[in-house]
């Protein structure tokens, strides 16, 4: 017979992995590509390298993915995105995808 405190454990239980969301840059006429491959330096922590071909690929394709998240942490790069580019007066956009 168990105690008070003992909690009876369900082999049943199934623990879910957390949806994950890719997030894209999509391309603009007005950021500049060093404003872009900063970003994703700074935000997606990427090497200047990787960044660089990311940036050629939103450039060349419209968008391209810089990252795949948690909900939480996805919407707060999509954010940071937003904010920095808004007061280097760029209209860079990030938006998420549920993967």
């Amino acid at each position: 017979m168990a105690n008070e405190f003992e909690i009876e454990l369900n082999d049943d239980l199934e623990v879910q992995e957390p949806k994950k969301y890719k997030v894209l840059l999509l391309n603009d006429n007005y950021s500049t590509m060093d404003f872009v491959i900063d970003i994703l330096v700074k935000i997606f922590k990427k090497t200047t390298d990787e960044a660089t071909v990311i940036m050629l690929n939103i450039h060349n394709n419209g968008k391209e993915v810089c990252g795949t998240y948690t909900h939480e942490i996805a919407s707060t790069k999509v954010m940071q995105v937003k904010n920095l580019a808004r007061q280097k007066g760029f209209p860079l956009k990030a938006i998420m995808e549920e993967e």
